[in-house]
């Protein structure tokens, strides 16, 4: 699987690339059909703590998931993307399985 990640009006460390990476490879394991995923970081405009925005986009074998949380971390926000996209690939997986 290929991860691309791409930090929007910042430049990320080396520990934030390395957690994302980290997170977005175990959804791998739930379902190996995965061929690329693309992750924007982003910092939004606004006034409030929570301004930190994580969209994980994953194209698998005729489908494609999407998740995008908003956080004060983009820690927290990269662990609610990857959890929601756990979630959307298991109901995928199950569908699949109930067509066979």
């Amino acid at each position: 699987m290929t991860i691309n990640i791409q930090s929007v009006h910042f430049t990320a460390d080396r520990k934030l690339l390395d957690f994302v990476n980290e997170k977005v490879e175990k959804l791998n394991t739930f379902y190996d059909g995965i061929i690329t995923s693309e992750i924007t970081l982003r910092l939004d405009k606004s006034s409030t703590s929570d301004n930190k925005i994580a969209e994980i986009k994953m194209l698998g074998k005729g489908h494609e998931f999407f998740a995008k949380k908003q956080c004060e971390t983009f820690e927290e926000a990269t662990d609610l993307a990857c959890e929601a996209l756990r979630t959307q690939i298991k109901k995928y997986k199950d569908k699949l399985i109930s067509q066979h």
